[in-house]
């Protein structure tokens, strides 16, 4: 996993984090194995973006409010340990918090994403028994180290119409048994920001497990960590517009914060028994994506992200719209205050996550179900309404830029763009990098990217309410919500109320 001269024990450092990714992983990308992901333009600098993170976890103005020490004494990040209590939570909020604001809410998995997992291992080590070891073991390394974890849980979009026993040249699955570990061929999706972590988590995700049978699909139901130097395992990357950015004028987000995604293929990997949780059990295999927390978690992590990506992009709007002059115009302001409610649900959300917990293994806590329910829901569909509200109130002023930066330097151009091309108290240059980053944001293929990401990482648009729904029928909410009906059902019939507190007659006289 990590190359580094001597054994780490502590949080990595920035410059410790890059030479970690050293190590041999196996990326695919247009049609060349990537030597080192750390100097490779189409991945350096979101591999900086990431290092930035770890170098605050050890800058004296920021480490406070990341760090914490767990109950087995290990500094680590805030979000990479259990929480025992709602200020457990908040501490972990503002952790969560401070990383993201680095971004501006623009990684979505960034190391504490997949600590929301991590993290729970720690809790109840027992819960994953006979692999109790590995829980036990991957904690103690996850957290003492901060490492970045990516995941893949989706079967590909392949032959969904068949049971997953007739997939299995496809969907991951074990080939054979040793005595020393599993031999595991297949493919999963989508291995986000794969290629700059230390180590893939391999699992189910509802809808995937959903479909597993008991004796039919046991060699489909596990769960497993692949470390990345495994040489059978191999990252195929899509497109980087991080490589496609000219400048950071031109594509300012693009060109540090753009996770790359990947299918990852596991070719006959082997997977040593200290890298299992769970083997050939479709029951665990079905509950473990509930049980764990990690639901809960990753929820709250994303609400934060999230809150904090629509500050940013209210910020951006409210910008533009007094570089147009239009920032007074009514129905503008009403659509800006509309974006600025989503905000407050947001963190609302998150408030009530931290302070209103619920039990989880070995005493720990983690956010509500309902409301990591709720969030998943509307954190993912906001964004199309964000895109929808900037489309009609920017209307084609986003289009109005130079091709690149080079047209600002050109002498002979500059009183027309001066002229012609400035905003509303704005001089063309800030105009035009102001646009520019709004075209990022929204319009540019890293921002149609960024269009799927948000509607889709946790789930299909169906999925998200059907567990809604099928949790609070679990928990007797549902039973809970019909019996309020059947309150007020029971309170009258023919011949008027039950309670004398109310009176009626039949020709209507009180």
């Amino acid at each position: 996993m990590e190359r580094l001269a001597k054994p780490v024990t502590r949080p990595l450092t920035g410059e410790e984090y890059l030479e970690s990714l050293r190590d041999g992983r196996r990326v695919l990308f247009q049609g060349e194995w990537v030597k080192d992901v750390t100097t490779h333009p189409a991945f350096r600098n979101a591999a900086r973006s990431i290092a930035r993170l770890y170098d605050a976890l050890h800058a004296a103005e920021t480490r406070d409010t990341l760090l914490t020490t767990d109950r087995l004494g290990i500094s680590t990040h805030k979000f990479f340990t259990p929480a025992y209590s709602p200020a457990d939570l908040l501490g972990a909020r503002d952790a969560i918090a401070l990383w993201q604001r680095m971004s501006f809410g623009w990684m979505g998995r960034t190391p504490e994403y997949k600590a929301a997992f991590m993290a729970t291992l720690g809790a109840d080590p027992d819960y994953y028994a006979p692999f109790a070891d590995t829980a036990r073991n991957w904690y103690r390394e996850c957290a003492s180290k901060v490492l970045f974890m990516n995941h893949v849980i989706v079967d590909p979009p392949v032959d969904r119409n068949r049971p997953p026993s007739e997939a299995r040249d496809v969907y991951v699955h074990v080939v054979r048994e040793t005595d020393g570990g599993i031999v595991v061929s297949g493919a999963k999706q989508v291995a986000t920001a794969s290629a700059l972590t230390h180590a893939t988590f391999v699992g189910v995700n509802s809808g995937s497990a959903a479909r597993l049978q008991e004796g039919r699909d046991d060699d489909l139901a596990l769960v497993f960590f692949v470390r990345m130097d495994n040489p059978r395992q191999i990252l195929i990357s899509r497109a980087s517009y991080e490589l496609k950015a000219e400048s950071p004028f031109d594509s300012p987000l693009a060109s540090r914060f753009d996770e790359n995604d990947a299918f990852l293929v596991l070719d006959e990997a082997f997977i040593p028994w200290e890298d299992v949780l769970v083997y050939r059990d479709v029951p665990k295999a079905k509950r473990f994506y509930a049980d764990s927390g990690f639901f809960n978690r990753f929820n709250f992590q994303t609400t934060i992200r999230m809150a904090i990506k629509t500050e940013f992009m209210l910020g951006l709007l409210q910008k533009s719209l007094e570089c147009n002059g239009t920032a007074d115009f009514r129905g503008n302001q009403v659509m800006v205050g509309e974006i600025v409610a989503m905000r407050h649900l947001f963190w609302s959300i998150v408030t009530a996550m931290a302070h209103d917990p619920e039990p989880s293994l070995g005493g720990s806590v983690v956010p509500r179900l309902e409301y990591a329910a709720a969030a998943r829901i509307y954190t993912n569909f906001a964004w199309d309404r964000i895109r929808q509200i900037y489309e009609r109130l920017l209307g084609g002023a986003p289009i109005i830029n130079v091709s690149n930066y080079r047209d600002l330097l050109n002498p002979e151009v500059q009183p027309i763009l001066e002229r012609y091309l400035r905003g509303t108290g704005m001089p063309a240059k800030e105009r035009s990098k102001l646009y520019k980053l709004v075209w990022d944001a929204m319009y540019s293929e890293f921002a149609g990217r960024h269009g799927l990401y948000e509607l889709n990482y946790a789930g299909n648009h169906e999925q998200k309410y059907l567990d809604a729904l099928s949790w609070a029928e679990r928990r007797g909410l549902m039973d809970q919500f019909e019996a309020l009906v059947d309150e007020c059902l029971a309170q009258y019939d023919l011949d008027g109320w039950k309670d004398l507190a109310w009176s009626w007659s039949p020709d209507g006289s009180a």
